[in-house]
């Protein structure tokens, strides 16, 4: 038989005597002594009540006035059931209202506080029903927190701004029950609220604006009252400078931007992929490596593999809010990559911005090898170099201006600056304080004995040189020691003696001008260290303009004028009325006969042998000048257009017979001018193939180089008489005096011109400018989007300026109120009027005048007339040199893309450029030079220089006598840049050759590889020019779109090649 025996262990779960009380009546558990036990089992007083409740923990202990804060008590002996201590709780005398339903026997009462009327602080106590009174060691406090201030006050949308909330009795409640809120987006707390501070990261919202800083506790609020958050809409970076850096960085990178004064953490960050996580895209995890190096290591690499993912920042200052300048990260020698496996961002905070989008050109950042200094003393590193006071100090080394300008490099002799004069890739220049400066000190003590001469230190970024120690001489030895050598004169013969003085006289002469030439470069960077900071903000300025402009260009695109026109004011320069334009005026009972003829004369031209002889029985003219062979070369090209391969063939044969001439005479002559039918023939030749070239690649480059030197000139005055302009590269229209002016803003209403009259245009002008130059101005402004032919005119519109309901008055150059000194009267300009907003003619006896008067100089003497030509030369520089430094990234730009075989080289560039190879092999000309100018004189100097001097023949725009005067100055660099001829340089050289001197040897060289990339290309063969050719006619057809219109053409070129054989009209 079998039965169930339960064995129970009061002791077991009953820690205290109230869960005693608890256990199942039927097992007789009692509470003996200090413990549970079976009732039998008990020789002790057995207790029928427990002792009094323990407290052991509250948490929290803090809540707020308004309650609601859930308060847990736990200890022992808290009651046997909630109804025990139901409405038995008091925190710091304020009753707690017991949650039954999270209550735990003995051990746990969970309640929520009820209101205070104030803030205080008291214990917790426990009254148990039937039993004891319980009150803890801990108090519990009533906080009201209030809310004092934010900071920062203001965060971009994206968010990723720490905030600092300060206040009194924050911390109030249970920790997790605290949240920040602005407005509805969450600011995450990045640590432990504390008694007066919480600090969190704000979210990203969708919207700027002032939204309201509120913390909650639970379901109540506090709110920051008076001024909030303010969300500003998120920085942005448009471009960043320069783009290279040694391996070693520390080299100020200047990001330029908007709102960048809102970010927090800007920093610049350097991540290096090894080959194999490029294309795999694996990614790691961070570890910090040194104080300022991180890096990222692939998670599924080996120890010893190469293949880790390396990552290095360094943190940027805020300048102000569109200035960030970093440094770049000092990248490790093993983590060397290619751009391809390089990434470079700039990170604002949530935001990240690749270096490559922002970079001019799209130049990815890239990292050179650190440069490398020899020391001064090279024997004898371990002595003090000797310097001599008065000259330039020389340093030697490698690779020293591969990622560095000499701005930015800083010498230091002892605690005295050594002024970088000049840096190349092997040498460094600088000039050293005039006296031995102070050593610098060693650990705080002065040196003493043998390092009491200062230390020669170059630093560059992050990288410092010590180069040893420089002691100054204290006595000057002569530079020519002859004198002690005039005893060895008797002895010498007279032929020796002369001799040597013409070799002393030729290397004084060669020294002389060798240091008239470094004069010449240390002046130009003083005058570049000068303007430098002025150059800056210009710059800034005009990059912004001319971004304004490219988002302009993307509706309305770039004015290309359409091939016929484009056509015309190649061929015939200078003709106000082009003859394609003309009807042939022929009566119509003569109309067939001449028809007849037109097609007869069609078919002689289309002759080779006749068209030949043709041009060289013209040319053999005395009276045929080079203007009518221009011309008539120009009509012959309008006649053959739609045959261009025959074209090339007749321009072949020509070009053979003239290069037969110039063998005979001086062959680097050839092509020099056009002087004969066959130059003008190559000229409009070039001109038809490269104008596809024109309109997809270089363009583009010359129309922002265009608009960027026209926004320029107009920023300074420009005096509307002598056309004199402020900012100009050319120091014969440069407006010299010292003129106060001052920008102004105008909102100006268009009327009658069919635009938007109700929305006003904000056009900036000078208050110095005429009325004219306002209105041109305005125009300007108003049609920036239109092309120049479509464009109402200054003198079509009217400017009447509006004060108030009843104010009208129109503005003119002239009227009653133009100032009248003498002979002189002044042109009126805004000063004139005294308006808060925004040719040389002589008339009746009176001179006009605007700024200067023109110049009506006295004969002086000779040696007068000289100075002041110096001191007007001298005052002329700075501003001139200012908008030289502006216009130099366009002018790269420009020169970039006629002279880059990084893209396909137009066909007829190859073509003609093994032509001339062909002909100078032929008659045996090894010389490299001359091929060299043949090549220059056909391509630069015949098109390029045309195109760059004309934007108005590629562009439907109008060009300004100053603009003008600018184009002139880059073109005529552009063709210094080729030729092969040394320019020496000295104090009388002309300005323009000065303010490029160190370009021009650039620019000579991108020539010379350009040259060379070209010939090494595959030749191209007749065959693929001549499909290339008959493509090209039958794209443009511009000059051929009608065969009356083409017979009337014809008819006209007949008269005009009769007119300049026999120097009269013939009619057929």
């Amino acid at each position: 038989l079998l039965s169930a025996v339960t064995l129970y262990n009061c002791s077991v779960g009953h820690s205290d005597c109230s869960r005693c009380h608890t256990a199942d009546q039927k097992y007789q558990c009692v509470w003996c002594g200090n413990t549970c036990t079976f009732r039998a089992s008990c020789s002790q007083h057995i207790h029928m009540s427990c002792p009094a409740p323990l407290i052991h923990s509250v948490e929290p202990l803090s809540g707020l006035l308004e309650g609601g804060t859930s308060l847990t008590i736990s200890g022992s002996n808290l009651g046997q059931r909630a109804q025990d201590v139901l409405h038995s709780v008091t925190v710091a005398g304020v009753p707690c209202t017991v949650l039954p339903h999270l209550y735990e026997i003995s051990t746990r009462i969970i309640c929520t506080t009820t209101a205070s009327s104030e803030e205080k602080t008291g214990h917790i106590s426990v009254r148990v029903s039937g039993g004891g009174f319980g009150l803890s060691s801990q108090r519990f406090s009533y906080h009201d927190p209030k809310l004092l201030s934010v900071s920062p006050p203001r965060g971009p949308v994206a968010g990723g701004t720490t905030l600092m909330l300060t206040g009194r009795n924050l911390v109030a409640g249970r920790v997790s029950d605290i949240s920040v809120f602005l407005g509805n987006v969450p600011c995450s707390l990045i640590s432990s609220v504390q008694e007066n501070t919480i600090r969190c990261l704000t979210g990203a919202s969708n919207r700027t604006g002032e939204q309201r800083v509120t913390v909650r506790y639970g379901n109540s609020e506090r709110y920051l009252h008076g001024n909030g958050f303010f969300y500003t809409p998120d920085p942005n970076v448009t471009h960043a400078m320069p783009s290279k850096s040694f391996f070693g960085g520390g080299r100020v990178i200047q990001v330029s931007g908007y709102n960048l004064d809102v970010v927090q953490k800007p920093r610049m960050r350097v991540t290096v992929f090894p080959p194999e996580s490029v294309s795999s895209g694996r990614r790691g995890r961070q570890r910090r490596a040194t104080r300022s190096l991180r890096e990222l290591e692939d998670l599924n690499c080996s120890e010893n593999s190469q293949c880790s993912v390396r990552q290095f920042w360094e943190s940027c200052e805020v300048r102000s809010s569109s200035l960030l300048l970093c440094r770049s990260p000092a990248v490790l020698a093993p983590a060397a990559a290619d751009a391809d496996h390089m990434h470079v961002d700039f990170l604002l905070d949530n935001l990240r911005f690749n270096f490559t989008s922002v970079s001019y050109e799209n130049q990815p950042f890239t990292y050179e090898p650190n440069p490398a200094l020899h020391p001064l003393n090279h024997r004898e590193p371990s002595k003090p170099y000797r310097y001599k006071p008065g000259s330039v100090l020389s340093v030697e080394g490698e690779n020293l201006d591969l990622a560095i300008s000499k701005e930015e490099v800083v010498a230091l002799i002892g605690e005295g600056a050594c002024t970088v004069k000049t840096l190349t890739h092997n040498h460094l220049y600088c000039e050293p304080p005039s006296h031995q400066p102070s050593p610098s000190p060693r650990n705080g003590r002065q040196r003493e004995g043998t390092d009491a001469f200062p230390e020669f230190t170059v630093q560059m970024g992050n990288l410092n040189f010590s180069l040893g120690q420089v002691q100054y001489d204290s006595q000057s030895h002569s530079i020519f020691p002859l004198v002690a050598q005039a005893g060895v004169g008797a002895v010498a013969s007279l032929v020796a003696l002369v001799v040597l003085i013409i070799v002393f006289v030729y290397r004084r002469k060669s020294k002389q001008a060798l240091r008239d030439y470094k004069k010449v470069q240390i002046q130009l960077d003083y005058l570049e260290t000068s303007v430098r900071d002025r150059c800056k903000k210009e710059f800034t300025d005009l990059m912004t303009e001319m971004m304004d402009m490219s988002s302009d260009l993307v509706g309305s695109g770039i004015p290309f004028l359409d091939y016929r026109r484009y056509a015309e004011r190649i061929f015939f320069p200078g003709h106000r009325e082009s003859p394609l334009q003309r009807d042939l005026d022929v009566q119509d009972c003569r109309r067939a006969t001449v028809e007849q003829g037109l097609i007869q004369l069609s078919n002689l031209l289309n002759s080779k042998l006749f068209l030949t002889k043709f041009i060289h029985t013209l040319e053999s003219q005395r009276t045929f000048s080079p203007r009518d062979r221009g011309y008539v070369a120009s009509l012959l090209t309008v006649a053959l257009h739609s045959k261009l391969e025959y074209f090339t063939d007749i321009l072949k044969t020509l070009l053979n017979d003239l290069v037969e001439q110039y063998i005979a005479k001086n062959p680097k002559l050839m092509l020099r001018r056009t002087e004969t039918v066959v130059e003008k023939l190559l000229t409009n030749w070039i001109s038809i193939c490269l104008y596809g070239f024109l309109r997809h690649s270089a363009g583009e480059s010359l129309y922002m180089l265009f608009r960027a030197i026209k926004h320029q000139v107009d920023k300074g005055p420009v005096d509307a008489v002598t056309g004199k302009a402020k900012y100009t590269l050319n120091d014969n229209r440069l407006l010299r005096e010292d003129l106060e002016y001052r920008t102004l803003s105008m909102n100006v209403l268009m009327q009658g011109l069919g635009l938007n009259e109700a929305q006003p245009v904000v056009v900036k002008v000078l208050d110095c400018d005429t009325v004219s130059q306002v209105k041109e101005k305005i125009l300007e402004q108003v049609y920036k989007s239109t092309s120049h032919s479509q464009r109402a005119h200054a003198d079509a519109v009217e400017l009447e300026w509006r004060s108030g309901v009843a104010g009208h008055l129109i503005l003119s150059d002239e009227d009653l109120t133009s100032v009248v000194q003498g002979n002189w009267k002044r042109l009126n300009t805004l000063q004139h009027y005294k308006t808060p907003m925004l040719e040389d003619v002589e008339e009746g006896g009176v001179r006009l005048w605007h700024l200067v008067k023109a110049s009506e100089e006295p004969e002086l003497p000779r040696h007068r007339r000289g100075s002041l030509r110096e001191r007007e030369r001298a005052k002329s520089i700075p501003e001139i040199y200012l908008t030289r430094l502006l216009s130099m990234k366009f002018m790269d730009d420009l020169f970039t893309v006629i002279l880059s075989t990084s893209r396909p080289v137009p066909l007829a560039i190859k073509y003609f450029f093994d032509l001339l190879d062909d002909q100078a092999a032929r008659h045996g000309i090894s010389d490299s030079e001359t091929i060299h100018i043949w090549k220059t004189n056909s391509l630069p100097l015949r098109f390029w220089i045309n195109i760059v001097k004309n934007p108005q023949f590629i562009f439907d725009v109008q060009v300004s006598d100053n603009v003008d005067a600018v184009l002139s100055v880059i073109a005529q660099t552009f063709m210094d840049s080729c030729t092969t001829t040394e320019h020496k340089l000295g104090r009388d050289s002309p300005i323009n050759k000065l303010l490029y001197a160190r370009d021009i040897p650039r620019y000579k060289q991108m020539v010379e590889r350009y040259y060379a990339d070209i010939k090494q290309t595959i030749s191209a063969s007749d065959q693929e020019m001549n499909s290339a050719l008959a493509e090209l006619s039958r794209i443009i057809t511009a000059l051929e779109e009608d065969s009356t219109a083409q017979k009337m053409q014809l008819g006209y070129r007949l008269q005009q090649i009769a007119a300049a054989v026999e120097n009269k009209v013939t009619d057929l």
